[in-house]
């Protein structure tokens, strides 16, 4: 190691990076290819701006995904909801999958490139209320023959989707309100309280979502959603009162809860709304 990669480790280091090696070389990498200078981003590192920013990408499910300011970071912990999402993909010919709330979409290409290498057929189509978050996920998912929406919700949707979709992708915001500002500044400071704020139990949007996912969803069709342990039974109960079946599962590897509902066939629903808010 040069003594100016050294420098880099101590400062990162001393900032309180705890991969600070390999942030160095990341770092040190990035501003080789862009022509940055390494100087500036080891300054914007130390105050705090996430290393995903600076790169311009994340590392998610084995992928580089594209990432820009302003746009929620994809958290390691989130691959096993895609792990759980290509299982139920996997029992259909050609699924219809949504990536709702998609960020950057990582989630939508993740199971997307997924599916692809297993050589199964998909349509995808992503949406989300933030432009800045709309256009990075348009930069990941447009090679790829998706398209992506900007709006609230289920709004932006093309109304021939209602009651045809298999696999519904909705990696809601989940944090409590008054808990924001325990969060690390990197994601408190950085990314859209929007992508952050699930109400007063974190759970707000969640709900939005479950109750107009009955008439989205193809009968049999699966709702995945990311929560705490904590919330998971006040998820499974919303999902039960709304009539999906539902189920829990959990990974200790990654931390990960992730709360699944089934419509069930034959549930009547009302398809008469737009389906936004």
């Amino acid at each position: 190691m040069s003594a100016e990669s050294s420098d880099l480790v101590v400062r990162l280091r001393a900032a309180g990076c705890v991969f600070a090696e390999e942030e160095a070389a990341l770092l040190t990498a990035a501003a080789a290819e862009t022509g940055a200078e390494l100087e500036t981003l080891v300054d914007q590192r130390v105050s705090g701006a996430p290393l995903e920013f600076l790169l311009g990408w994340a590392e998610f499910h084995g992928l580089r995904v594209a990432v820009t300011p302003g746009v929620f970071v994809p958290r390691q912990r989130t691959s096993f909801l895609v792990d759980e999402a290509t299982e139920l993909a996997r029992a259909y010919e050609h699924p219809m999958v949504v990536d709702l709330c998609c960020g950057s979409g990582a989630l939508g290409l993740a199971l997307a490139m997924t599916l692809t290498e297993e050589g199964r057929s998909f349509d995808l189509v992503a949406a989300d209320i933030e432009p800045a978050a709309v256009e990075c996920a348009r930069r990941n998912l447009t090679p790829i023959g998706a398209a992506v929406y900007v709006g609230d919700l289920f709004e932006p949707l093309p109304h021939g989707l209602r009651g045809h979709i298999d696999i519904l992708l909705a990696n809601t915001p989940y944090v409590p309100s008054e808990m924001i500002a325990q969060m690390p500044p990197e994601a408190r400071d950085h990314e859209p309280r929007s992508a952050l704020d699930g109400g007063p139990d974190g759970l707000d949007i969640f709900r939005r979502v479950v109750e107009d996912a009955k008439s989205w969803l193809a009968p049999g069709g699966h709702l995945l959603v990311e929560s705490s342990a904590a919330q998971a039974s006040i998820a499974t109960a919303t999902l039960e009162e709304n009539g999906f079946a539902s189920r829990v599962a959990e990974s200790e590897e990654l931390y990960a809860t992730v709360v699944i509902g089934t419509r069930r066939a034959g549930a009547a629903v009302d398809y008469s709304g737009s389906g936004g808010r």
